[in-house]
């Protein structure tokens, strides 16, 4: 019998690892990545205070378009950055998530780049 790993379990794992070395204060906060099959979401978030101060996703109500793809993704990215300009941020550290850095996840933070994001 074969036993399929758990992906996601293995995600988790990377994630607590790399959330070990990473953390967003209120100067250069962290931008989180989560990512479903239909979805993408993004939040910047300052770890000391324990508070999101933007968010963005294609769960919105202003979102129409399938958000399960990389051109979404690379639009919520843009989004997030442009509220994260209207509080003043400009630097943040990158936190994907404990996924790789490609398709989706890759094509969310070149948004946030295009948008004005430093990481």
């Amino acid at each position: 019998m074969v036993n399929k790993p758990d992906s996601n379990k293995a995600r988790l794992h990377r994630h607590k690892r790399v959330r070990g070395k990473i953390s967003g204060t209120a100067e250069c906060p962290r931008l989180n990545v989560f990512r479903s099959a239909k979805h993408i979401y993004a939040q910047i978030i300052d770890d000391v205070a324990g508070v999101t101060l933007a968010s963005a996703s294609t769960v919105e109500k202003e979102f129409t378009e399938y958000g399960g793809n990389k051109d979404a993704a690379h639009t919520v990215g843009k989004l997030l950055a442009e509220r994260a300009a209207e509080k003043s941020i400009t630097t943040v550290v990158f936190d994907r998530g404990g996924y790789i850095y490609h398709g989706r996840v890759q094509s969310l933070a070149e948004g946030a780049r295009e948008g004005g994001l430093k990481f």
